[in-house]
């Protein structure tokens, strides 16, 4: 006997929104490679990088899987490659003019950063959190922006006051920094300005407190 079919029908689910297709066009191997990165940063600023199948990339791209494998021996390759452009588009973002004061400066450079999380948030989130586990190369992009990001602060200071323990305290600002943005991207309770400024508080509080590390250095 046959089976009897399901009297009732399956829950329709809506359909996913496909990443932004590519125009199928002859480019050279460096501007198609430019293109697939965008085209990445573009699918993994909205989705976790589980989620995404080289399949679909390729298909978006207008181009064959073999030959997306071609810029990008892996999947993970691909990710990497996209990680690596997102972390050299978030410090061109920030940079600021160095003819402002140094508070308008790091306003400036906050109101970026968190402009650029907004946009970018589940890229930003998989990055901070390990979104292929542990990867070195990955954890080499994170670190090596936040020397970046620190080397900026350190230089805006007088030369007298680039000790150690400044050093230690603007690197654990750092990390304040990352893990409030994390917090604003997942529950979006706090407005941007308010977050900017509580950031630029607790920045000044860590510079007061290094102030007077360094005066009770100098006592004899």
């Amino acid at each position: 006997m046959a089976p009897r079919r399901p009297t009732t029908r399956p829950r329709a689910t809506a359909p996913r929104a496909p990443p932004r297709a590519i125009p199928r066009t002859r480019l050279d191997v460096d501007a198609r490679r430019a293109q697939l990165i965008a085209l990445g940063l573009e699918v993994f600023s909205g989705r976790a990088y589980d989620e995404v199948s080289i399949d679909e990339i390729a298909r978006s791209a207008g181009i064959s899987k073999g030959l997306l494998y071609h810029y990008f021996s892996t999947k993970r390759g691909f990710y990497v490659a996209a990680i690596r452009e997102a972390a050299r588009r978030l410090v061109e973002e920030t940079r600021t003019d160095p003819n402002d004061s140094p508070l308008a400066r790091l306003h400036a450079g906050l109101d970026a950063y968190l402009s650029y999380v907004a946009r970018h948030g589940p890229a930003y989130a998989a990055l901070l959190r390990g979104g292929i586990g542990s990867d070195p190369e990955v954890a080499g992009i994170v670190e090596e922006t936040r020397a970046l990001m620190l080397g900026r602060m350190m230089e805006d200071l007088p030369v007298a006051k680039r000790s150690a323990f400044v050093r230690a305290m603007l690197r654990g600002w750092v990390g304040f920094v990352e893990a409030a943005a994390l917090d604003w991207i997942e529950h979006r309770d706090v407005g941007a300005q308010a977050l900017r400024d509580g950031m630029v508080d607790v920045l000044l509080v860590a510079l007061r407190i290094s102030a007077s590390e360094l005066e009770t250095a100098d006592k004899p």
